[in-house]
Parts: C-alpha cells; structure tokens; sequence
C-alpha cells in the first residue's frame, strides 16, 4: 500500500480563529485550464461569484506553497492553493464560553446556548471552536466531539493534532459516560425511569431528524429528578451520540425539551439565528463528563457550571478571562 505524502502546512494564518479553505487543483487531461486564474474562477463562480473570484485573484488572496499564486500562472494539476473566504456578518451570542479545564492536552469548555461548537453552514466565526482558539490561542485546538447549537454546556477539546484520534475514539467507542439535564413537561402517566431506543436518521438540511423502522441506532436513558409547577427536572444519559437524540427520546415519550424549536413542531427559523433572539434557550444542558483519559490514564470527571434557568433561575455568564 503506497503511502501518502504529508499534506503540506498552510502558508496562511488563521483569520478570526478560522483556517483557510485549502484545495488542489484536479488533473486536466484535455487542458480546459489554460491558466490558474481561469481554473479558480470557473471552479468557485457558483459559490462566490466570477467577478468575486477575479477580484480575489487580483488581489492576491490565493496562496500556494511558493507564495501569492498570479491568475495568468500556467495551469499546474496537484498543486495545493489557501485562501481565506470571506466571512458573512453573524449575529453575535452574547454569552461567554467558559473554561472548565484546561492542560497540555485537552481543554473542557462550558459552552453556551446559542452558540455553535464548529464551524459550518451560517455558523462560522460565532463557534466555541473559533472563539477557544483565538481567546486560548490555541490554533491547532480541534473538538473530540460536538454539542448542538441549541444545547448548553460541556464540550471536549483536544490541544495537539497527535492527540486527537486517541480522545475522538473515547465517544466513537461509547467510553465516555455522559449526563444531561433537561426541564420539560411532567407527566405522571409516564412511567420513569425508562430506557428508550429508537433507530434515528437525521438527513443534512433537515431541521427535525426522524424516527424509522429498523434496528435500534440511539439508546437513552430518562430519569425523573424532581417535580414542581407541572414541570419535571430531568436526568439523561445516552448510550449513543445520534444527532438530537435526547430531543427525539424525551418528544416520543411526549415529554418535549422546554423551548424546543424543532420537536414535536418544526418552527420556521431556529432561535437566534437570525434575530438575535436569545431569550428562550432549550433547556438542555450537557451536565457531566466522564472517562479514562486514554494518554496517561487517569481518571477524568468534569461537571458543567451552566445551569438551566426554567428550574435555577438565570446564572451570570462565566467570563472566560477569569477562568483561564
């Protein structure tokens, strides 16, 4: 088996806690491309616009391994080439990421409603990820596994690239233990504890994910805590990581996540995505984590300082400065 060559280090630094968009420039056998300039408009005119990509190419924001790469350079198939997108205005979470822990390896955050854990989609800058990096400065920070915008609390980083594999196989190999709280309806006709298991499939650019006939893919465990005013306080702990799985479970048992914009309806826009509506966070929130920390075997525990403001009333944000 040939082994591949490492991919070479990007020439350009991150923007705003954002690496730059790295591509190679495909095999042209019948020499469509005369020059670089001609590939790159062609190749990113649907996303960005010919006139926006001829622009950035005059402007020397593409980038290869020797330097600023010029539009009339001759066509070069294999070469890899950077460049920094340009970032759509995002409305801003007003909320600060907290730090839990942090050493030479990892770093626990507190992450907040509202604010993405990666970059993706509309979500760019606005991410715990891009946030961590450049507060940290930490820019090889990478996740070990991902929140939902909408659910508040502990998030796992990992510091150096040779350590991530080994913490992103504790969740793929269901090592970690991990613990939600939740506030929703209480209904004594509900029998709990209950261990649901369902078999989910969320589809890209569908809001809601659904349940389906087949083998089970999620399992969750749902615990009541406490009760008071029609509400119950709720404990979760899946067994698997399916996208909103806890949402789906707690809506099939007819118990919806307090402030849920997805299940059991579907609203037309997610909470402060546009808006900038942050008053009705979904009241779920990633309680704690534990795990054998897979470099020096020592056992992990680490426990949100978030709290859900439908049962504990609002909590101040952590600043991060002072947690650093």
């Amino acid at each position: 088996m040939r082994r591949r060559s490492p991919l070479p280090p990007a020439p350009l630094p991150q923007r705003d806690g954002i690496d730059p968009v790295r591509v190679r420039l495909p095999a042209d056998p019948q020499g469509a491309w005369g020059t670089v300039g001609e590939h790159l408009v062609e190749r990113f005119q649907g996303a960005l616009g010919a006139g926006r990509v001829a622009a950035m190419v005059r402007e020397g924001r593409f980038v290869g391994v020797e330097g600023v790469l010029r539009g009339d350079e001759p066509y070069a198939a294999g070469r890899f080439v950077w460049f920094h997108r340009d970032f759509v205005p995002e409305v801003p979470v007003p909320f600060a990421v907290g730090v839990v822990y942090r050493d030479e390896r990892i770093v626990v955050a507190d992450k907040p409603h509202f604010l993405a854990t990666t970059p993706r989609g509309r979500h760019i800058t606005e991410t715990a990820l891009a946030r961590l990096r450049r507060d940290l400065g930490l820019p090889a920070l990478q996740p070990a596994h991902r929140l939902d915008r909408l659910t508040a609390g502990l998030a796992l980083f990992v510091v150096r690239p040779e350590d991530r594999g080994a913490y992103q196989g504790l969740f793929a190999e269901r090592r970690v233990r991990k613990e939600y709280e939740a506030v929703a309806p209480y209904d004594a006709g509900v029998a709990l504890p209950v261990t649901v298991r369902s078999r989910i499939v969320k589809e890209r650019g569908v809001l809601a994910a659904q349940e389906v006939a087949g083998d089970p893919n999620a399992e969750s465990r749902i615990e009541l805590v406490e009760r008071r005013d029609g509400l119950g306080r709720y404990r979760l702990l899946p067994t698997t990581g399916r996208t909103h799985q806890l949402r789906v479970h707690m809506n099939r048992l007819g118990l919806p996540i307090l402030h849920d914009p997805v299940y059991p309806v579907v609203r037309e826009e997610e909470p402060g995505r546009e808006s900038g509506d942050f008053g009705a966070p979904l009241q779920l929130l990633a309680r704690r984590l534990e795990f054998t920390d897979p470099v020096d075997g020592q056992a992990r525990r680490f426990e949100s300082g978030l709290r859900l403001a439908a049962w504990d009333g609002p909590a101040p944000s952590p600043e991060l400065s002072a947690q650093l």
